[in-house]
Formats: C-alpha cells, structure tokens, sequence
C-alpha cells in the first residue's frame, strides 16, 4: 500500500504505544431494493496513532463515508474487524464525536444552546459548561451569533458552530465526513486554517480522521493521507506528510504531494 512516503518521520524511543483506531480485514456490502448486493469497500487494514490526523481520499462511491460510518459506530461492517483503544466497536460512544457535510445542529437552539447541550450530555459540570460554551464559540469566530438558531446561519457559520459543539467536549476522536464539502471557497479556507491551529493545539489529544474528495484539503491537514481506489474501495497507497503547520498550497513539499496524489487518482478514474 506504501509505494510513495513523501516524507517520514522518527518515531519515539520506547514502548510502542497501541493504535486509537484499527480497522482488520473490514468489508461493507449493502442490499439493494432490487436485492442486489454491493461492496461499498473491502478488505481495508489500516491503523490510525493516537494525536494523528488521517485524511481519506479517493473517488466518488469509493467507500469514504461508509468507513467512517463503521468507525463512528453507526454502521456494522459485513465482516472484519474494528477497533478503538484496542475495544470493538459495537455503537457510537462519547469518544467520538462527528462532524457532517450538512451541520446536524438542533434547529430550535440556538448556537450556545446547541453547545451547552452536548457538554450537558458529556456530564460536564455547570460551572464549567458556560465557560467552555463561550470559550469554542469564540475560537470559532461566532460570538456575534451565539444567540442565533442555525436557520440565522450562513452555511459556514452553522458549521462552525458544530466545530465549536463538538470541539467543547473534549472529544478523544474526531470524525469528519467531507464537513467543509458544502462551504464556498472563501468558508472552506478559513475552516481549514481553524483546523489546523486546533490540530497544533491539541496535538496528542485528539485523533482526527476526515473523509474528503479535495486533494489540497487533505494534504493541508493530514499527517497521512490514505487514497482509495474506485468502488468496490481498497486502500491503493499511503501518503505521509511532514510539512510544518501552518502550510499553504505555496509550501514546494504540500504542492508535491498534491501532484502525486493528483495524478494517481486520476489513473485510477480514467482505468477501464
């Protein structure tokens, strides 16, 4: 799977410390209406290091959603096995949370009231809950509209406002399916640059894996990039990235990667 490892980095002297996530072998096949069986993705091993951000890629159908969804909990796999903190994955949990293309904010709260009603949910404390509400709603840029309900909200604004919900619980795991997918150019790269101040903050406290169909997106914010290959998916090769953050699409090793990957998909979508 590792034909180009655009950069590598040292590992830590000692014991080696078990991977956040795993996933052994795991297949996805769904039944049609018409009962027709259909392999969304198969036979995928790969393991994800506590604090790393994991970028998937690959083309549309290709399965990116579905694996994200049996790593959440919220799809079973047809067969394999899948893996948090060295525990099957038999549900969601806390300790994932996820972000969607289409912010899922309750639509009768407003901004704080969306994100004082997961830390309720996350047993965190009244005392502590204002401070952090207000907290994750600022980083985000958002305090002007945390008394707004999400139909105030342009796009990027509802999404920042997921950002900050999930990001206020302190989540050991953060699952993003094409989260800024929706968003305008201008939305996206400012969520982008968000993104990555909170992954130099929090590096070691949170694993981040994102599904994305952007190739610039993904070498932006990853410190691996796995690309799949046209449906039904397997994992075709690993990208590693060690670009310092903040990077820009101007930095020579991201514009290099982008390219590689680039034109590996595009081997892959133009096969017969």
């Amino acid at each position: 799977m590792s034909r180009a490892a655009i950069a590598t980095r040292d590992e830590p002297a000692g014991a080696p410390t078990p991977p956040t996530i795993s996933l052994r072998r795991v297949t996805m096949t769904r039944v049609r209406p018409t009962g027709e069986h259909v392999v969304a993705f198969e036979d995928l091993t790969f393991d994800v290091e506590r604090g790393e951000f994991l970028c998937l890629i690959g083309p549309s159908g290709c399965g990116k959603t579905s694996t994200l969804s049996v790593i959440a909990g919220l799809e079973r796999p047809t067969s394999g096995e899948v893996l948090v903190d060295a525990r099957p994955v038999s549900g969601p949990g806390p300790d994932r949370a996820v972000l969607f293309q289409e912010p899922a904010l309750f639509p009768w709260l407003s901004v704080r009231g969306n994100v004082d009603l997961a830390l309720r949910f996350a047993g965190v404390p009244d005392a502590e809950r204002d401070e952090r509400a207000a907290t994750w709603i600022a980083r985000m840029g958002i305090e002007g509209s945390a008394a707004l309900q999400p139909h105030e909200l342009s796009t990027g604004m509802r999404q920042r406002a997921a950002l900050a919900r999930a990001l206020a619980c302190d989540p050991p795991i953060l699952l993003g399916d094409e989260p800024f997918g929706a968003l305008d150019a201008l939305a996206r790269e400012r969520l982008q640059d968000i993104v990555q101040r909170v992954r130099v903050e929090r590096a070691g406290r949170t694993t981040f894996v994102f599904a994305t169909h952007n190739v610039r997106e993904a070498v932006l914010l990853a410190d691996r990039v796995l690309v799949m290959s046209a449906a039904p998916g397997t994992l075709l090769e690993e990208f590693r990235i060690d670009a310092p953050r903040p990077r820009t699409l101007d930095d020579v090793l991201v514009a290099r990667v982008v390219s590689e990957i680039h034109d590996l998909l595009i081997g892959e979508v133009e096969e017969p």
